[in-house]
């Protein structure tokens, strides 16, 4: 026991004092965006798999019983269908909080829907745009869903892994209150189905959406989305509308999903 604590502990400070290394070389180069995009690269490779495989190796769990293909293409169509219903309560759900807040902090909010210009060099675009899309979905799911959910919820019980463990992932995000329900249906398609995968194409769908939006189109949808102080309020109606047929449905789903669990 104490030699492998020993090579772990070994390897963790090899580990970080490689990556410090890596980022001083980059540093020194002077390009900004290179380090940028290997230090986010890092962050969603080196430190998810030391996570994961730390404590699938101290629990037993193999990779094939979290993330496995079987039955996984009848969740296509459902998924595709949370993907839109958790955008659309994400960005009526942020326009509710920035209304909330206009009148408390109005430059702050004015700075929050100021969109930040994209650099023009296309690899770097191209770069952070895939590990977004891509690598973060997989690398959260397993921290957030495959570890701490799974610690939390055979420690707390079910309603308070999920409930903690999503709270957990939305402090990390800017959008808490939609960041939390997403999390809440991730963690739920993770135990129904027992896969990581599914919760992971619903993942890399979203953020697939919020990147192409976000690189090429970012008032889409225009009928729904707000990008000055003004739109809080001239689009009242169509956010009010949208913030409660998606939390219904969403709502729907979960207590679809929580009867059958508890029934198994």
């Amino acid at each position: 026991m104490f030699e492998e604590k020993r090579s772990r502990f070994v390897i963790g400070l090899m580990t970080v004092v490689a990556i410090m290394s890596i980022s001083l070389l980059l540093q020194a180069t002077g390009n900004l965006l290179l380090h940028n995009v290997v230090m986010l690269l890092v962050f969603y490779t080196v430190l998810p798999f030391w996570i994961c495989s730390y404590y699938f190796q101290k629990n037993g769990i193999k990779l094939r019983q979290i993330l496995f293909f079987t039955g996984t293409a009848r969740w296509l169509l459902p998924v595709a269908g949370l993907t839109v219903l958790l955008l659309a309560f994400s960005i009526s759900i942020y326009w509710l909080m920035l209304r909330g807040l206009a009148s408390l902090s109005p430059i702050w909010v004015e700075y929050a829907l100021t969109r930040q210009p994209l650099p023009d060099e296309w690899w770097y675009v191209a770069a952070s745009g895939f590990i977004i899309a891509i690598l973060a979905p997989i690398a959260e799911e397993f921290v957030f869903r495959g570890v701490i959910m799974h610690r939390l919820t055979v420690s707390l019980g079910l309603w308070k892994g999920v409930g903690l463990s999503s709270l957990f992932f939305s402090i990390f995000h800017i959008n808490i209150l939609g960041s939390f329900l997403f999390a809440v249906v991730a963690s739920l398609l993770y135990l129904k189905t027992g896969t990581l995968l599914v919760p992971i194409l619903l993942h890399i769908f979203n953020n697939c959406i919020s990147v192409f939006q976000y690189t090429f189109n970012p008032s889409f949808p225009e009928w729904l989305m707000v990008t000055s102080i003004d739109d809080l309020y001239s689009k009242t109606a169509p956010n009010l509308i949208v913030l409660v047929v998606s939390l219904v449905s969403l709502l729907l789903f979960i207590k679809w999903v929580f009867r059958d669990l508890e029934i198994r």
